[in-house]
């Protein structure tokens, strides 16, 4: 539901900008037989560099949008499975360490001393969600897993000298 209407406020302010430049460039070349033979070019020229980095920077913001790590398919009225994460220097503690492809699991993520970045990476070590663990607070991620195997949980921000060793595993069960 966030992710869409996000989307939805990205159009529309991306529309709004839109039509105001829109608005100004026609108004402005109303005005433009006023300028020297100069400025005309240099119009023409800025005309086509808009043009251009339109047709480049359109088709690679929809791209990049679609590949946004979250999976809009988890519906809330199904099967829940909740596991509290806890960082501590420099291990994490789970409730349970296991879950099914298609189940929706919400990790409530916290810390026992200092921010953590609770990471969970797939076999090919992309993430596939992440959040921060904060002492005092409790962050909720919820997580579909799309395939049977081991993931991976790291952490994320620098914690301490055994930073790079703060690594646990989930098992997810077909």
């Amino acid at each position: 539901m966030l992710q869409q209407t996000s989307w939805l406020i990205t159009i529309i302010l991306v529309t709004l900008l839109a039509i105001i430049f829109l608005f100004i460039a026609s108004s402005a070349a109303k005005s433009k037989e006023d300028y020297a033979p100069v400025q005309k070019s240099a119009y023409l020229l800025r005309t086509k560099l808009f043009v251009l980095s339109l047709l480049v920077l359109i088709p690679i913001i929809g791209y990049s949008l679609t590949k946004l790590p979250y999976d809009t398919t988890m519906a809330s009225n199904e099967r829940v499975k909740i596991v509290t994460a806890v960082g501590h220097q420099w291990y994490w503690e789970l409730s349970d360490m296991t879950a099914s492809v298609k189940e929706d699991v919400i990790y409530k993520v916290t810390s026992a001393d200092v921010n953590h970045g609770f990471a969970i990476y797939n076999a090919d070590l992309e993430v596939i969600a992440q959040t921060q663990a904060m002492p005092t607070y409790t962050n909720e991620l919820r997580v579909r897993y799309p395939k049977p195997g081991r993931y991976k949980i790291l952490c994320l921000e620098y914690c301490g000298l055994a930073h790079h060793a703060m690594i646990t595993e989930i098992t997810v069960s077909p």
